[in-house]
């Protein structure tokens, strides 16, 4: 799976600065609507109504907030680094410094899973996830974890 076409680098941001989970669904569901023409208050809406259900905190650093979005024909996302990290009620406890937000139609929830599980692979690649870590600026971050994904 191309995972370039499901997150650009214009829609990747290092360095985003919020205080808590909720501030950072509503920092994400901010970006996406302007970066996707979706009214951010619909995004926000559909986020916190998946948040409810269970923290979307995967563990190891890593968060996954994620919504099914009426009109969207396929899955897009954004891929933020956090200034600090901060408590997403990870599975592990462990707090989060870097979230892949996808957003995806109601009839495509099957491929949504697919990029749940590309973005899964790639962070288990050895290497990746801690040069994600360490990239200086935001095309190193998304570099670092495109990688050889494109293909």
């Amino acid at each position: 799976m191309n995972l370039a076409h499901i997150i650009r680098p214009e829609h990747t941001f290092v360095g985003v600065s919020v205080p808590t989970k909720w501030r950072a669904l509503q920092n994400l569901a901010e970006r996406a609507g302007k970066a996707f023409g979706i009214e951010e208050k619909t995004i926000l809406q559909a986020l916190e109504s998946r948040e409810s259900l269970g923290s979307t905190g995967i563990g190891n650093g890593i968060a996954v907030p994620h919504a099914a979005i009426a009109g969207m024909t396929s899955p897009r996302g954004l891929l933020v680094r956090f200034a600090q990290p901060l408590d997403f009620e990870a599975i592990d406890d462990a707090p989060t410094d870097i979230a892949f937000m996808l957003l995806f139609g109601e009839s495509n929830r099957g491929e949504y899973l697919n990029v749940l599980a590309a973005i899964a692979r790639r962070l288990q690649s050895e290497g990746v996830l801690a040069s994600m870590r360490q990239a200086r600026n935001v095309d190193e971050f998304y570099a670092s974890f495109i990688g050889d994904s494109r293909s």
